[in-house]
């Protein structure tokens, strides 16, 4: 899954793609890369981000999401604002990708109208103030059993189990210890045989265990990958779509998986 930022502030490469026209030659140098999935956001989710109006999201993902679907591209949408989500699945979206796992009003039956998949992740707290103190007696039972909930509140919804994907939520309202129980504990994740999907592109959790800036963690970005994918991960989202392919791909080789 190849990240397209459409926002100002996102931590790693906002403003970069505000323009409709940059937006859409990123994302199709994503699918060149290899991409199977272009995931679109218009509202930073990174810690301390301030929310969007509606309409300024709207307005970033819309005509890219649009120009994408007519060129066949498979697109995921990051939102969690219903009226965000009835609008990019209309134009074509074909998956929802939400931080707050359908919790917002409307968002649950915006997604189980349609026949779009939907990612729900697990995150503790809100974007702006999330990376505060978080705190869990064991973050691994916590987290899973709050997907377990979305899980069933989905189904319960009339959204198939085919068009559901879990996300443990790397960074959102967890500390450096909290990520790394959970990457080691991704078996655990995967046992109830949702696909899984990984967010660990550049995050500051590379930055705490290479001391690197955001631009340099390509290396531990691979890394947390491979142990990602070797734990029972479907998807890997990330920034550097050609390089993690690269590197899946000597693994597995090696693996034979």
């Amino acid at each position: 899954m190849g990240i397209l930022n459409v926002t100002a502030d996102s931590f790693s490469d906002g403003g970069r793609y505000l323009d409709p026209s940059a937006a859409l030659d990123q994302a199709l140098r994503l699918v060149e890369a290899g991409a199977a999935i272009v995931d679109v956001g218009g509202e930073s989710t990174r810690p301390g981000a301030v929310p969007v109006p509606v309409e300024v999201e709207l307005r970033r993902v819309i005509p890219v999401v649009r120009a994408l679907a007519s060129l066949r591209v498979v697109v995921s949408v990051d939102t969690s604002k219903p009226e965000v989500m009835r609008a990019a699945l209309d134009a074509g979206a074909g998956m929802i990708n939400d931080v707050r796992a359908l919790r917002d009003p409307g968002a649950l039956q915006a997604v189980a109208g349609s026949g779009a998949a939907v990612c729900l992740m697990h995150m503790q707290g809100e974007p702006a103030t999330m990376q505060r103190e978080p705190v869990y007696g064991d973050v691994v039972t916590e987290v899973k059993a709050f997907l377990e909930v979305q899980v069933q509140s989905c189904l319960q919804a009339g959204i198939a189990r085919d068009r559901i994907a879990l996300d443990p939520g790397f960074g959102f309202g967890k500390t450096l210890a909290h990520n790394l129980q959970l990457l080691r504990a991704l078996p655990r994740l995967v046992a109830p045989g949702y696909p899984v999907l990984v967010g660990l592109s550049r995050k500051s959790m590379i930055g705490a265990l290479t001391e690197r800036p955001v631009g340099d963690r390509l290396a531990g970005g691979l890394a947390l990958a491979l142990w990602a994918v070797q734990g029972g991960a479907s998807i890997v989202r990330t920034h550097d779509v050609g390089p993690t392919i690269d590197a899946i791909s000597a693994w597995s080789a090696v693996s034979g998986g």
